[in-house]
């Protein structure tokens, strides 16, 4: 197992390093070994679209209308989504919506009730 550090932004395993400098082959990120340190502390927190971190089981609220691709349904402002289950990837919030079903969504369209 290699020990360099994984990628800060995507936060892949298959980073290398070429000289001073880490990159990453998945989104080319790159980054100096000096600021290693501080990026390499933890899983970066999923956030809201206030900034309030947010976790397993939470209750949310959609901040905008939200199409449902490859359906005609609407995901309205203000809907209340309960007991949200955070995940890797862009669409980091997979939940239930009550009239919808399952569904992913993105945390920045999101608020903590």
């Amino acid at each position: 197992m290699s020990d360099l550090p994984r990628c800060p932004k995507c936060g892949s395993e298959f980073t290398y390093e070429d000289r001073d400098l880490y990159i990453c082959p998945e989104c080319a990120h790159e980054w100096g070994k000096d600021s290693v340190v501080e990026l390499s502390e933890g899983d970066p927190a999923i956030k809201d679209a206030n900034g309030t971190v947010l976790n397993d089981g939470d209750t949310v609220i959609v901040i905008k209308d939200l199409k449902v691709k490859g359906s005609s349904s609407v995901v309205k402002v203000g809907t209340k989504v309960k007991n949200i289950r955070l995940v890797e990837g862009d669409h980091n919030i997979d939940c239930k919506i009550e009239g919808i079903g399952a569904m992913k969504l993105k945390s920045e369209f999101v608020k903590k009730a």
